[in-house]
């Protein structure tokens, strides 16, 4: 007994709409492989969270600021930058990149250097993983929503990325100093 495998046609104006997103693909690339579908995919995810952060903020009754003070917006950056560069560069969060990438040496003092590896979603997330200035909006964003749903922790997580910003900075200022007395 044979099972006819019955393709489902969507209807004309959603075909066009499809085939007019594909085109648009394949003339973007130019050529080169690029996972717009997973970067799409990824954009809604990001908008996904976003939103239920929200909604989660609205749920538990809390407001959001009127403002952040300067410091707040300072220290919001600094963590940013050393939490996305933590995610995406140190060895120690590596198995969560390994899916996505693939090692391929040192970068910097601490920090590797990574292949994207895989098509379509798994190199997109691959692309955000290994990229600190990609995922940097996606950490400010969640220290964001932290400061409105859980601002005691988010503080301490603030603080404490804040902190590891500074050590960093006094290491290599230590490194630079020691060569330049040598």
């Amino acid at each position: 007994m044979s099972q006819q495998v019955h393709q489902q046609r969507l209807p004309e104006p959603a075909a066009g709409l499809r085939d007019w997103f594909r085109e648009q693909g394949r003339a973007y690339r130019n050529g080169e492989d690029r996972p717009l579908a997973g970067y799409l995919m990824l954009s809604g995810g990001y908008a996904t969270g976003t939103v239920a952060g929200g909604l989660l903020a609205k749920l538990l009754g809390r407001r959001l600021p009127d403002r952040l003070g300067p410091w707040e917006v300072a220290q919001l950056a600094i963590a940013t930058h050393r939490l996305a560069r933590t995610i995406a560069k140190d060895p120690v969060t590596s198995p969560f990149r390994a899916p996505f990438t693939s090692y391929a040496g040192t970068s910097g003092p601490g920090e590797l250097a990574e292949e994207v590896r895989g098509h379509g979603l798994r190199h997109s997330t691959g692309e955000l993983l290994a990229c600190p200035m990609c995922l940097a909006q996606w950490v400010a964003t969640a220290l964001a929503l932290g400061l409105v749903i859980s601002p005691r922790i988010t503080r301490l997580v603030l603080s404490t990325m804040t902190a590891v910003a500074g050590a960093d900075f006094l290491q290599h200022l230590y490194v630079y100093l020691q060569q330049a007395a040598e």
